[in-house]
């Protein structure tokens, strides 16, 4: 068990500066005090979180005074929409439903009574057996049968949020780097409705992974690390502001009938409830402007790729094999950055030119972000995985006259990657220029991030702009 963090103030690039202190908990060791140095911690500790109290952080915000049950379970009911992600609201509370995996189990997030301000959920004794029978009683007068409870737990609502996801102080940002962090339930808190838990944690932990590693890796400056709180904080802010409002949304149409006020129309729940699915799809996050997150100023250029967001995908055609793929599908999120070219105006020559000439900066350039950030022994997509896309069909495309660094030689047998060439599918009719809103006449450049997020949209001669961006953060290879 965590008993506290201490800082020596040394730099994490160079040293350990973060001392653990733990207290062994297993019978043969009981008591004994063991201590480890670390370049960085990450505190996934809960919302008790000992990591977060050792740098002086702490949750804000309000307690709805309200416990809500949640259980997976195999039930028995004439319930017609039991497959169906839906809500009931009724006098005797209100139930979430979502299907889980199998095509039998349901997981039902289940209102239950008010607490009082100063009262735990833990002083209720709540077992399965009132999550069950108040489910019974929204549910009436349809039938529930639970025959087996797979899991369940209760929890109370509360909105709470951290003003900083890491140690450093506000006022320190430009003189001090972050080297001890907080992730998940240590940092936010929320009502378990909207789903997000689980999914919001899991992607603060990536978005910072993704970022630990590349310092770590000694591919990244250190600084990169000031985003995580940068971007992740204000994420958790408008999920806590969405919850607030659908937590009062979903007990709107019961106190309504108590109290006799008007309860919320059908269309606006209906609104919140595809919203909430946004939410729970990671689909409604976009990051603002950052180091690594760049300004708008060629967002014409593909406006179905906006800067900040999840990268889009649609159909594509892979030149070397005519088989259809989607192109989010091609790419892995293995740590690399990914740079998809798309093409200007159906002509082969004009195109083949544009993109030729991106490849030829791209391979021989010492500005090169390719060729400044690449190992030497290294793959030539090892860090930057470079993709062209094509206006013409399939037939209209020769893979001969390709540039050589779209079929780069990798692994020890410098076997060729044939799957860095596309063109639009034509043939189904959803055409990806059409479908992202990608310039036909001048084609872009958009750069996307190794967590998926679009980064960056440029014109395909942008050259210096590509090289300014990743010159921001990114470490020369010695």
């Amino acid at each position: 068990q965590l008993l506290g963090l201490e800082q020596d103030g040394t730099d994490s690039s160079t040293s350990h500066p973060v001392t653990a202190k733990f207290e062994r908990v297993d019978d043969e060791h009981q008591g004994q005090i063991e201590t480890i140095k670390a370049r960085y911690v990450v505190g996934c500790d809960g919302a008790r979180s000992m990591v977060r109290k050792s740098i002086g952080r702490r949750l804000q915000g309000d307690s709805a005074n309200k416990a809500w049950g949640v259980m997976d379970v195999l039930a028995v009911t004439d319930f017609p929409d039991i497959r169906m992600k839906s809500i009931i609201q009724s006098n005797e509370g209100s139930i979430l439903i979502i299907p889980r995996e199998g095509g039998y189990l349901v997981r039902l997030y289940v209102e239950m009574e008010k607490l009082k301000s100063d009262e735990r959920v833990s002083s209720r004794n709540i077992t399965a057996e009132k999550l069950i029978e108040s489910a019974k009683r929204i549910f009436h007068p349809y039938k529930f049968d639970v025959k087996e409870v797979a899991w369940w737990s209760v929890y109370e609502i509360g909105q709470r949020l951290c003003d900083k996801f890491d140690d450093v102080p506000e006022e320190e940002v430009g003189q001090r780097l972050p080297q001890i962090f907080i992730a998940g339930d240590a940092c936010h808190t929320h009502s378990p409705k909207a789903g997000q838990g689980m999914n919001v944690s899991m992607r603060d932990s990536f978005n910072l992974g993704w970022k630990l590693a590349a310092v770590l890796n000694g591919q990244s400056k250190p600084e990169l690390l000031h985003t995580y709180t940068e971007e992740r904080q204000k994420v958790a802010q408008t999920l806590i502001d969405f919850d607030k409002e659908w937590s009062s949304i979903m007990a709107s149409r019961a106190q309504a009938s108590v109290d006799g006020k008007e309860a919320i129309s059908a269309e606006k729940f209906q609104e919140y409830f595809v919203k909430s699915g946004r939410y729970t799809a990671g689909t409604a996050i976009q990051y603002q402007p950052s180091m690594i997150s760049g300004a708008l100023t060629h967002q014409h250029l593909a406006t179905g790729f906006e800067i900040g967001t999840r990268f889009h995908s649609a159909p594509v055609v892979r030149l070397a094999d005519a088989k259809p793929v989607h192109l989010g599908h091609t790419v892995k999120a293995d740590g690399r950055w990914h740079i998809f070219a798309f093409s200007s105006h159906q002509s082969t020559i004009t195109s083949s030119a544009e993109i030729r000439g991106l490849c030829v900066y791209l391979t021989d350039s010492p500005n090169s972000p390719v060729v400044k950030f690449t190992p030497k022994d290294a793959d030539i997509d090892s860090v930057f995985d470079v993709r062209a896309i094509f206006q013409e069909g399939f037939r209209e495309l020769d893979l001969e006259k390709m540039p050589s660094f779209l079929q780069p030689k990798k692994g020890r047998y410098g076997l060729i990657d044939y799957e860095k060439i596309f063109c639009a599918d034509l043939k189904s009719g959803e055409d990806i220029f059409s479908m992202r809103g990608i310039n036909r006449k001048q084609g872009c450049i958009v750069v996307v991030r190794p967590d998926q997020h679009v980064a960056l949209v440029l014109p395909l001669h942008a050259y210096d702009e590509l090289a300014e961006f990743f010159d921001g953060f990114m470490v020369p290879v010695k």
